[in-house]
C-alpha cells in the first residue's frame, strides 16, 4: 500500500479518506455565498428590511476574514483538527439559527456569527495540505481543493434557486447540516491532530482586537460608499480614518506581541509579500468577470437570468480545470513562477478581450472571452499558496496559508465597491448623457474592464519578481515527523 512521509505514515486510503472530509466541509462554505445570493430576493421580501440587503453579505464577509487569519494562528496552539471540528459545527449551529431567523436584524446577526466558521473552513484544508504533503505533492492536492470553489460557483446560483423554489429559502441554510456532521463524521475518524512544538499558548489579544476593528471600519465604509446618496460623505470617511488608527495600533500591538495573530516579520520575505499583492489582484480582476459578465449579459445582450447564470458555468469550469492542471504542472516540475507569469498574462488577456465589447457583440463572444479569464484566475488558488508554503517551516505554515485566503478575501472586498464606483460614476458623466440605456452601460462596463487591464499588468510586472526555489525537497514532511504532536488519531 502507497504511504506517505507525514506524522502517521499515512496510507493512501487514509489520504483519499482526509481529502473528501476537507473538500466536503470547503465545499460547505463555498456554497454559502453562491447560494444565498439566488434565495435574497425572497428572503428579504420575508423578513422585509430591503435597505439592509447588502448586510448579511457584509457581516458574513467581515467575520470570515477576520477569522481566516485568528484561525489560521489559534490553529498552530491548539491544533488543526481541533479548530477544523470547532468550525464545522459552528457553521452547523449557525447555519440553523439563519434557517429560523425572524427578522432581517436577527440574519445579520447569526450570518455573522456563521462567518466564524466560514472563514475557518476556507482557510484550514489549505494549511492541513501544506501541513501533511512534502511541498512537490502539494500541489495536484491543493489543486484538487481549489477546485471545490469553481465546483461551488456552478452549483451554488442552481441550488439555491431550486431549494428556495422548491421548499423555501430557510433550506439553503438547513441543508448545510448534513453535509457538516458528513464531514466532521469523516475528519474526527481520518484526520490526525497535528500540533506545532515550541508555540507558546499566548493569546494575541491586542492585536484580536485592533485588528477587528481596523477590518470593521474598513468594511462598513466600503458598504456605505455604494450608495453615496444616502450616506454623507462624511461618515464614510470618519470611519477610513478610524479604520487607519486602528491599523497604526494593530502594528503596534503585533510588534510588542508574544505570539502575534500576523507576525509582521513574514514580510520581510518577498516571496510572502508578492504572493499577498499577487492574491489581492487576482481576486479583484475574477470578480468583475463574476460580477459584470452576468449583468452585460442581461442588461445589454438582453439574455434571461437563467441563460445567464449558464453562460457563467464555462468561465467557473475553466477555472477548475487549470487549478488542477496547475497543481500538476507544479507537482511534476517543482516550479511556480512561468505560472505565476502565465497566470496574468491569460487574465490580462481574457480581460482585455471583455473590454472590447458592447451593444452589437455576441453571446459566443462573452462567453469565449470570459472562459480565457477563468483559465488565468484559476491557477491564483494554487500558484501562490504553494510559493509561500514552501519559503516558511512548518512553525509558521498555518499563518502564511491563511494570509494567502485573506488576501484574497480583502482583494474582492476592496474591488467590487470600486468597480460599482465606476459604473455608477460613469453613468452619471456627460460622456453617455446622449446616449441609450444599454449604450451608457455598456461604456460603463467596458471602463470597468479597461480599470482591470493595470490590474492585470500590475500583477504581471509584479509577478517577474516572484523569487522561486526548488520543491524537490521532503523538509516539509520532515519537520512534521519531527515537530508534530499527536493528541488524537
Amino acid at each position: 500500500m502507497n504511504h506517505y512521509k507525514t506524522r502517521y505514515d499515512l496510507s493512501k486510503d487514509k489520504i483519499i479518506m482526509i481529502m473528501a472530509g476537507l473538500m466536503v466541509g470547503l465545499l460547505v462554505a463555498a456554497l454559502d455565498n453562491s447560494i444565498i445570493s439566488t434565495a435574497m430576493p425572497k428572503v428579504i421580501n420575508n423578513l422585509q428590511g430591503m435597505e439592509y440587503y447588502v448586510w448579511p453579505f457584509t457581516s458574513y464577509m467581515l467575520s470570515s476574514t477576520i477569522a481566516i487569519i485568528l484561525f489560521g494562528k489559534l490553529s498552530d496552539i491548539y491544533g488543526r483538527k481541533l479548530i477544523i471540528i470547532f468550525g464545522i459545527i459552528l457553521f452547523v449551529i449557525t447555519s440553523i439559527l439563519c434557517g429560523l431567523s425572524n427578522n432581517i436584524f436577527e440574519l445579520i446577526l447569526f450570518r455573522g456569527l456563521q462567518g466564524i466558521g466560514g472563514g475557518i473552513l476556507l482557510s484550514l484544508p489549505f494549511i492541513l495540505v501544506g501541513e501533511i504533503f512534502s511541498p512537490k505533492e502539494r500541489g495536484k492536492y491543493m489543486g484538487i481543493l481549489a477546485s471545490v470553489f469553481g465546483i461551488s460557483s456552478v452549483l451554488g446560483p442552481i441550488l439555491g434557486g431550486v431549494i428556495t423554489d422548491a421548499v423555501g429559502w430557510r433550506w439553503i441554510f438547513f441543508v448545510n447540516v448534513p453535509v457538516g456532521i458528513a464531514a466532521v463524521s469523516i475528519l474526527m475518524y481520518s484526520l490526525p491532530n497535528f500540533k506545532l512544538d515550541g508555540v507558546k499558548k499566548v493569546i494575541d489579544y491586542s492585536g484580536i482586537i485592533t485588528f477587528t476593528l481596523a477590518l470593521t471600519g474598513l468594511f462598513l465604509a466600503l458598504t456605505l460608499a455604494r450608495d453615496l446618496n444616502s450616506y454623507p460623505m462624511s461618515e464614510i470617511v470618519g470611519l477610513l480614518i478610524f479604520s487607519a488608527v486602528m491599523f497604526v495600533l494593530f502594528i503596534w500591538a503585533e510588534k510588542r506581541a508574544i505570539e502575534p495573530i500576523l507576525p509582521l516579520k513574514l514580510f520581510n520575505n518577498s516571496i510572502f509579500t508578492i504572493s499577498s499583492l499577487e492574491n489581492f489582484l487576482a481576486s479583484a480582476l475574477i470578480f468583475a468577470g463574476i460580477i459584470y459578465v452576468p449583468l452585460f449579459a442581461q442588461n445589454i445582450l438582453g439574455m434571461s437570468a437563467t441563460n445567464a447564470g449558464f453562460l457563467m458555468i464555462p468561465m467557473l469550469i475553466s477555472l477548475t480545470i487549470a487549478s488542477n492542471i496547475a497543481g500538476q504542472i507544479i507537482s511534476r516540475t517543482g516550479k511556480y513562477k512561468k505560472l505565476a507569469i502565465a497566470e496574468f498574462v491569460i487574465t490580462g488577456i481574457g480581460i482585455a478581450l471583455l473590454a472590447t465589447l458592447d451593444v452589437n457583440s455576441s453571446p459566443y463572444a462573452l462567453l469565449a472571452y470570459s472562459t480565457i479569464l477563468g483559465l488565468g484566475s484559476g491557477m491564483m488558488y494554487t500558484v501562490f499558496t504553494i510559493s509561500v508554503q514552501n519559503s516558511f517551516s512548518l512553525r509558521e505554515i498555518g499563518i502564511v496559508t491563511a494570509s494567502m485566503q485573506f488576501f484574497r478575501n480583502v482583494g474582492s472586498t476592496v474591488a467590487i465597491p470600486v468597480f460599482g464606483y465606476i459604473v455608477n460614476a460613469t453613468l452619471a458623466s456627460s460622456a453617455v448623457v446622449n446616449l441609450g440605456q444599454k449604450e451608457a452601460l455598456a461604456i460603463s462596463i467596458q471602463n470597468v474592464f479597461l480599470v482591470s487591464i493595470a490590474l492585470a499588468f500590475a500583477g504581471l510586472v509584479i509577478a517577474f519578481f516572484l523569487k522561486e526555489a526548488s520543491l524537490n525537497h521532503e523538509s516539509s514532511a520532515q519537520e512534521i515527523q519531527d515537530n508534530a504532536v499527536d493528541e488524537a488519531k
